[in-house]
């Protein structure tokens, strides 16, 4: 059943954050021994550098089509200031040790995290039956997930994905376009009384200083869906799609991704090489716009530097 006390006023941005406690690193009922290490799916490397026989530029492309669902006519949002994580509705030892593994990968990618008891701008709320919870939540105040804006959020048809999807895990983001220079507001939002100044518009100078913030980020987990995975797991999945704008829909299975978890958790043991270094571009990025394209060149460019230097230092050591 669903909690009276998740749909009430404030639920999702007035939760506190749990406070730091040593906990086991399980879930309840759930499998407690570490997933076994990835098998023979793992990309082979060929001359100027191939994956799975297929370029990795290629491959690249295909993954981050896959991944990316930036909002509508947006670029690809990122964190910027202090990320809160939240997780409501579960014990203190399932959910402190998922904050700290989300803080720990966000604090690696170069963010800050909020201070104990710091108001929620990531919430996970675990729940019996996760579309009823979704909708319960959106019935209940569906400005939270929409607010009428465009270029926001991904629209009303992945609202109603969000709510209705059979799937053990699922998530909404709302981003904001902001000024690079000062990070507030390029747009004006309902209420707005004085006009939004955004420098370099115009006839003459055209370029926009503007980037895309990811400001809100709701998770739903599934209880009963994810017992057999350890929070280690779990954390990693979770980092990913709060971390980054990740396809709801987006079908994964060709890709060695920690998104393949609940489809294949044995062979999945967290974040891959390909999430990792897609979370380390996006984050790298300039800051301004960042659209799916370049994401995918500018992985693709990672991974054929990171895989050249390791095949040199093979080389030099044999």
């Amino acid at each position: 059943m669903i909690a009276a006390a998740l749909i009430g006023a404030g639920l999702l941005w007035g939760a506190p954050q749990t406070s730091p406690q040593a906990a086991p690193q399980t879930l309840p009922q759930s499998a407690s021994s570490a997933a076994p290490s990835l098998g023979s799916d793992e990309p082979t490397e060929l001359g100027d550098v191939f994956v799975n026989n297929r370029p990795v530029e290629a491959v690249a492309q295909a993954f981050v089509d896959a991944v990316a669902a930036p909002a509508r006519s947006r670029g690809l949002a990122r964190w910027y200031g202090t990320i809160c994580v939240g997780v409501v509705n579960v014990r203190q030892d399932v959910a402190q040790p998922l904050i700290d593994h989300i803080s720990n990968v966000a604090l690696d990618l170069g963010l800050r995290t909020g201070v104990p008891g710091c108001r929620p701008n990531i919430v996970i709320v675990f729940a019996d039956e996760g579309a009823g919870m979704a909708t319960a939540l959106v019935d209940r105040d569906r400005r939270i997930f929409h607010l009428g804006v465009g270029g926001l959020d991904r629209g009303k048809v992945a609202l109603e994905a969000f709510q209705t999807a059979d799937r053990p895990v699922r998530w909404w983001h709302v981003s904001m376009p902001t000024v690079g220079a000062n990070g507030g507001r390029a747009i004006r939002m309902p209420g707005d009384v004085s006009m939004i100044y955004v420098p370099g518009e115009g006839i003459v100078n055209r370029g926009r200083p503007i980037t895309d913030s990811l400001s809100k980020v709701i998770v739903i987990v599934d209880i009963d869906d994810v017992q057999a995975v350890n929070l280690a797991q779990l954390g990693d999945y979770l980092a990913m799609v709060t971390l980054a704008q990740v396809d709801l829909e987006g079908s994964t299975g060709d890709f060695d991704s920690v998104l393949n978890l609940f489809e294949r958790p044995a062979q999945t043991s967290g974040l891959t090489e390909w999430d990792q270094t897609y979370l380390d571009v996006l984050y790298d990025a300039l800051p301004e716009r960042v659209n799916p394209s370049r994401q995918s060149s500018d992985l693709a460019r990672r991974v054929m530097q990171t895989r050249r230097a390791e095949h040199a230092a093979q080389s030099s050591t044999e």
